[in-house]
Parts: structure tokens; sequence; C-alpha cells
């Protein structure tokens, strides 16, 4: 299941914010507190702490500098791409988890939120926790990967290391007029 998937060290940070990310009708500590409602720290015989929830927003609030008019109060809908991606990113990595999977996480946001978000990836990284980067944006690949996975047809047919390939090798493994030796052999083996 998905809780399972989180306890076990797992986050997501998903490709449509609005359907898979967040409640748009809920506050910013309610949706902040979606991977942990479930915890000691948060509810007590079944009912929610909700003032336990507003401190726990207010702190990634203050951690990620998520912008809003109304703090831990703030409705989700109310709230820029921008913030609203923020707030998720925030969710996911305050769980502590060893892997983030990242689906096209700056998708649609302007040049400023780009920057940042890539920012708390590449510290994410930085503290040894894996992360996969799913984007079909080359220059944030180009931008926060230490190596690229490509793949045509549903299978990978190229690793390569960012700082030794250019935009145009990756185009021609994305259209399947190359595949690297080492990828050929295990599509032979599988056929």
């Amino acid at each position: 299941s998905i809780r399972s998937r989180n306890l076990k060290g797992m986050s997501h940070i998903p490709e449509d914010r609005h359907k898979f990310g967040l409640v748009l009708d809920f506050n910013l500590a309610q949706n902040l507190a979606l991977k942990k409602y479930f915890l000691e720290e948060f509810h007590s015989y079944g009912f929610l702490k909700y003032d336990k929830m507003a401190e726990h927003a207010t702190r990634l609030i203050e951690d990620f500098d998520i912008r809003c008019s109304k703090g831990a109060e703030t409705i989700a809908r109310s709230m820029s791409g921008g913030n609203q991606q923020k707030a998720i990113i925030a969710r996911e990595i305050d769980c502590e988890a060893k892997l983030l999977v990242a689906v096209q996480p700056t998708r649609g946001l302007d040049v400023g939120a780009v920057e940042n978000i890539h920012k708390i990836i590449i510290q994410e990284r930085d503290k040894n926790k894996g992360v996969l980067l799913v984007s079909l944006e080359l220059e944030e690949v180009f931008d926060v990967s230490d190596r690229i996975l490509v793949m045509y047809n549903g299978e990978i047919v190229a690793e390569l290391n960012p700082k030794e390939t250019t935009p145009q090798e990756i185009g021609l493994y994305m259209i399947g007029a190359k595949v690297q030796e080492k990828f050929q052999k295990n599509r032979g083996e599988q056929a």
C-alpha cells in the first residue's frame, strides 16, 4: 500500500500537484500532515490534534519558505503553484525518506520556484538519500542529476554522465536511434 511504502522510506512528489499532491480544499496544516496524521503525535484516541498539526505546519512553512496569507490555516487552493509545490516537497522531505521520487517537480513553475526546488532536491541528494528524478526537461535533468538513464519504448537504452554528454546525444537515445551495448545485450536476453 502507499502507506507501507511511505513507512518503509519512500516519498513521492507527483507530476500533478492538484490531482495527486494536495487536497485543495484542506488547509495547509492538514495537507502537511497527510502522511503523518495517523501517528500518535497528531491524534489521540482517534481525534486529531489540530494544535500539533498547526505547529508542525508552521515549522515547515518557515523551513521551506512557503508563502501563504494565513499561515497554517491557508487553504491550499488559494496558494500560487510554486508555493503549492513547495508545500508538497516540504511534506515529502519531512517524512525523512531514504528515497525521493520526483516526477516533473517543476512543471509549470516560474524560474525562481524552479531554482528553489532544484536546490532542495540537491540538498536531499547531498544527505545521501536516493533521488529519482523523472523529467522531460533536459535542462532540469542536466542541472540536478549525477547520472542519466534514458528510456525508449519502455526500456532503458542508455546510462550517461551529465558532465560527459550533450542534449543531442540524449535525443538520439530518446528516439531509439542509439542503444548502448550493455542494454542491447539485456534486450537480446529478454527476447
